[in-house]
């Protein structure tokens, strides 16, 4: 019923860009937030970056001035711009959508399946 799809990552040396982009489609009575998460290995996962339905967004400290989320609402679309990328950026990378089903009483967590981010020289 709800599919969200991240595409986007890659291998890029260190200072380099990338562009990730994240799609919900189905039906979605209300959209809350949308954002990014990444694990690198050996490592918990955490949220980069995000952006609310008002507008709002945050960012981890560390790719502050460097990552920046951005939102289409017509189509139910998040882009994360990456720049100045360093290897400590490599993880996966996964799409986050917090939505309401009119089905279900409380807002849930979609993921997508996550899309590789290598930064290497």
């Amino acid at each position: 019923q709800v599919q969200v799809a991240e595409s986007g990552g890659g291998l890029v040396q260190p200072g380099g860009s990338l562009r990730l982009s994240c799609t919900a489609s189905g039906t979605i009575f209300h959209i809350y937030a949308m954002g990014w998460f990444r694990q690198a290995p050996g490592k918990q996962r955490e949220l980069v970056t995000s952006i609310t339905n008002d507008g709002t967004t945050n960012y981890l400290d560390s790719v502050k001035g460097r990552f920046t989320i951005s939102r289409d609402n017509a189509k139910n679309t998040v882009i994360l711009q990456m720049n100045s990328l360093k290897p400590e950026d490599t993880a996966i990378y996964y799409c986050n959508l917090r939505a309401k089903m009119r089905s279900i009483s409380v807002a849930n967590d979609y993921w997508g399946q996550g899309t590789q981010v290598t930064v290497s020289s």
